[in-house]
């Protein structure tokens, strides 16, 4: 009977790493085919890993917490049967230890070469590729001090160059031995950031500076805001540990406002046709589609059919360049029972139908709840829409999902008495109104742009059939 290596499977196409949160078996324990052996977390969305083969656990090659690369053998298992099945959905199969399991990262003595950044000179124009970083080296940057631009030049030794724990570790004792040499390094690195290039690439003002250690954007000419004053915490005070999800939002909100110039636009909807046709159909809906029929699959489809006519606001900018996305995948922003956020992706949203969005809306919101999202459920992502009116908001200036240019806000449904024009003139009639907001990339995206889409997303609403049958778009 073999020994077959379990090994930590390709999670997605821009995921090159995975952080293990806890094993469910141990060494020894016996594992049917399919069922559950670990939990990992990466930068987008927590997955269980299942068992390749039915057998026991012979040997388990990393511990909780552990930083392991994609293509990595996690475990091995003691099969019970004569072959193994060579294709299983998302996982791989290796007959022999890769390279990775050989040089397990440790917390090992820094070794005579450590990585040591490279400092642009201040008349080099030379833009920075954007790297990603695990939860773990960002953790580790934070609580050390090491800001964005330090990260963007550590030699990294992982797959594809990427950083490990070794090696932000290793920077770290090295930057503490140098001292003084290092603060002129540091030095050159935010004479170059103010030269008017960021980490990603973009160029920005020569006055603008972002301190990447304390999350603050400050005008000032060329110098830092000193560091915010320490909370004096006294009295009836109860002192919280951010989650790991928590703290991946509060980076990704940081930085999100950093790289984009965000304008907020306004406009009010008279949604009240949407209200009555939902009110006639709903029951129907459920007992023939087996779901209910909520407002957002309604709004979803108006907004889809709109970001055809707009291909700016469904884009994405690379340093100087736009990039525009031919299929419109709408994330939709969706609360977790712990409070935090998540956007899982409906994919192709203009080609599906009023039951087709109700079914993907569902479905991804059951596995959000339920903690059961893929990661590719949470990828491709080309425009955000964000109901803050389902938590009593009338309206709001959501923050932008980067790299996207744009994500619109809908307000709460109230009804308001509404001056109304009519064929005998004009009437005051009790109508079902909402606010809805949109944040966009002023980089791209200039004021007429935005609130003409906005506009025309609001006359979509208004003009919705109050006796469409809905039937016929299966």
């Amino acid at each position: 009977m073999p020994i077959v290596d379990l090994v930590l499977p390709k999670l997605g196409e821009s995921i090159m790493e995975a952080t293990i949160l806890k094993w469910h078996k141990k060494v020894g324990d016996s594992v049917q085919l399919d069922e559950t052996i670990l939990d990992i977390a990466t930068d987008k969305v927590d997955s269980e890993i299942p068992s390749t083969v039915e057998g026991i656990i012979t040997e388990i090659l990393f511990e909780v917490n552990s930083i392991v690369p994609i293509g990595t053998v996690i475990a091995k298992i003691h099969s019970q049967q004569e072959m193994v099945n060579p294709i299983t959905p998302m996982v791989m199969v290796a007959k022999e230890p890769s390279k990775q399991e050989e040089n397990k990262i440790e917390e090992a003595p820094i070794e005579k070469e450590i990585a040591i950044p490279y400092i642009p000179a201040n008349n080099e124009s030379t833009i920075v590729e954007s790297k990603f970083y695990s939860p773990l080296v960002m953790n580790i940057a934070q609580n050390e001090g090491v800001s964005m631009q330090e990260l963007q030049f550590i030699k990294g030794t992982g797959t594809q160059g990427r950083i490990t724990k070794k090696d932000i570790i290793a920077y770290i004792a090295n930057k503490k031995i140098v001292g003084n040499n290092n603060q002129s390094a540091d030095n050159q690195i935010n004479n170059n950031f103010n030269s008017g290039i960021d980490t990603k690439g973009i160029l920005i003002k020569p006055t603008s500076i972002y301190d990447t250690n304390e999350g603050l954007l400050t005008a000032s000419n060329n110098s830092k805001l000193a560091n915010p004053a320490e909370v004096l915490v006294q009295g009836h005070t109860e002192i919280l540990e951010m989650d790991r999800m928590r703290k991946l939002i509060a980076k990704h909100m940081v930085d999100s406002v950093q790289t984009s110039a965000h304008v907020t636009s306004f406009v009010e909807a008279d949604v009240t046709n949407m209200v009555v046709w939902r009110d006639k159909v709903k029951q129907l809906f459920e007992k023939r589609e087996g779901i209910k029929i909520t407002f957002t699959p309604m709004f979803l489809e108006c907004i889809a059919s709109v970001l055809e006519q707009y291909p700016m606001i469904n884009s994405s900018v690379q340093g100087d360049q736009i990039i525009l996305k031919k299929d419109i995948n709408i994330g939709m922003a969706t609360a977790l029972p712990t409070g935090n956020l998540i956007v899982p992706v409906i994919k192709g949203a203009n080609q599906l139908s009023i039951v087709g969005l109700s079914k993907a809306v569902n479905n991804l919101a059951i596995a959000a709840r339920n903690n059961q999202l893929n990661p590719q459920d949470t990828q491709g992502g080309t425009f955000t829409v964000t109901n803050v009116g389902t938590f009593g908001s009338l309206m709001g200036t959501p923050i932008i999902n980067q790299p996207q240019v744009a994500i619109l806000a809908l307000g709460a449904i109230k009804k308001r008495p509404v001056v109304v024009e009519t064929p005998s003139g004009d009437a005051i009639l009790v109508r079902h109104m909402m606010f809805i907001s949109m944040s966009y990339d002023h980089r791209i995206v200039d004021g007429a742009m935005g609130s003409k889409f906005l506009a025309d997303v609001a006359k979509t609403f208004e003009a919705w059939d109050a006796n469409r049958q809905w039937f016929q778009y299966l």
